[in-house]
């Protein structure tokens, strides 16, 4: 077995690492406190290749291997968490899918935009009555024909001939991540009501067409300088070329992005914790108490010695996770979940133990560690909450009725 990285991966690593010191650490604290969205600094990086690190190089990507993509969310969650939130989410949760099932067409459009970061993605499928649980999502897509006139919303028409088709889209989507900052949205909705999961379509939604609006922002713990939005959908005007796959295909395609997203989230934790773990070692050195530098403690000793394990751990089951959905894709789910399971729970007792190390300093709004501490709350939750991966992993160890395998995917 051989877990070094090669020269270009460390380069990757050791470049984003630089950047994220030199650019956006200094802003960090005056970002957080005004839930100001970093677009400049994401930019930035776009142009460095970080904003579609897996899009082959003909749609504008780096065509990147998992384990860099990884290595460059580590390093940005380490600095910004809310941060890598944005570039994990237009990375795998919505370039993903359009590489697996966009059309050509599709993909000149949108694609490229992302890859380059000239602008970024969102994924719309939770709802206000639905999480875990996709195929209980209740907005709808109505197709229509057009008789004549111009349904506003439709690109590049001044008018719009008879038997032009779109979609009329309904619903209202929650907890939106780059929802208010995003130029294409890949928005879930039911063709076929009556056909549950299997009546779930996929569509490529811009912010300018009709019946599309931004709705309230998430008044969050953690996280602030990353938009989480409600998205609501009235009589929105999609037209049929902005379907993403086939009718009924909208719940495979929303799954197909799953593994590559946990994967991301577990990354984020590690590189967060790394953070933490960072942040408490030189506190340690500098603190004072009886005497002596809280460093030569023994209790503090334990709990930075136990950080340091954890992490590890967590980076062993996601680097393998990453290197496992390149050379095995269709064996990589459990390990996805086994991945994001650990390094989520990690997370949270690593930033726990620097908020306890710091003292009473520590609880104060001018420590990075009582921001890491809010920022690591949501990593048990988002992209399939903790107890969701317990019952993957206990699927692939058990099996499980077929109900169970779509609740747990």
């Amino acid at each position: 077995m051989d877990f070094a990285l090669n020269d270009h991966q460390k380069l990757i690593r050791d470049t984003v690492r630089q950047f994220m010191e030199a650019e956006v650490r200094p802003f960090v604290k005056e970002m957080e406190k005004a839930e100001k969205f970093p677009a400049e600094a994401i930019k930035k990086l776009g142009e460095m290749g970080c904003c579609g690190m897996l899009v082959p190089e003909e749609w504008g990507g780096p065509g990147l291997d998992t384990v860099s993509y990884v290595l460059m969310l580590e390093e940005v969650a380490r600095v910004f968490t809310a941060m890598s939130t944005a570039l994990g989410v237009t990375n795998s949760a919505v370039q993903a899918p359009l590489l697996l099932f966009g059309t050509e067409a599709q993909k000149k459009k949108y694609l490229r935009r992302m890859a380059t970061g000239e602008t970024l993605g969102a994924f719309c499928l939770t709802e206000p009555a639905a999480g875990s649980d996709a195929a209980g999502i209740q907005a709808t897509a109505t197709r229509v024909v057009a008789q004549g006139g111009n349904p506003a919303g439709l690109p590049d028409a001044s008018h719009s001939p008879l038997g032009t088709r779109h979609y009329l889209l309904n619903g209202t989507k929650t907890w939106v991540t780059n929802g208010s900052a995003a130029g294409v949205l890949l928005v879930f909705a039911k063709t076929d009501p009556a056909a549950g999961g299997k009546g779930i379509s996929a569509f490529l939604v811009e912010p300018g067409f009709a019946g599309f609006r931004v709705g309230r922002h998430e008044d969050k713990m953690g996280q602030r300088s990353s938009p989480s939005v409600e998205i609501l959908l009235n009589d929105c005007v999609v037209p049929v070329e902005n379907r993403l796959g086939e009718e009924g295909q909208g719940l495979k395609i929303a799954l197909s992005a799953l593994d590559g997203g946990r994967i991301g989230i577990a990354a984020q934790a590690v590189g967060l914790a790394q953070g933490a773990l960072e942040e408490t070692v030189k506190y340690a050195k500098q603190r004072a108490a009886f005497g002596k530098k809280i460093s030569e403690f023994q209790a503090i000793q334990w709990m930075i010695a136990d950080m340091q394990t954890e992490i590890e751990a967590a980076r062993g089951l996601t680097h393998y996770a990453a290197w496992l959905k390149d050379a095995h894709p269709t064996k990589v789910g459990a390990s996805a979940s086994k991945a994001k399971l650990y390094a989520s729970e990690m997370v949270n007792r690593v930033v726990y133990k620097a908020v306890q190390a710091h003292g009473a300093v520590g609880y104060s709004r001018e420590t990075d560690v009582e921001r890491m501490y809010r920022d690591a709350r949501v990593i048990t939750i988002y992209e399939g909450t903790s107890e969701v991966q317990r019952m993957i992993i206990a699927r692939e160890l058990l099996g499980a009725p077929e109900r169970q395998k779509v609740a747990a995917s």
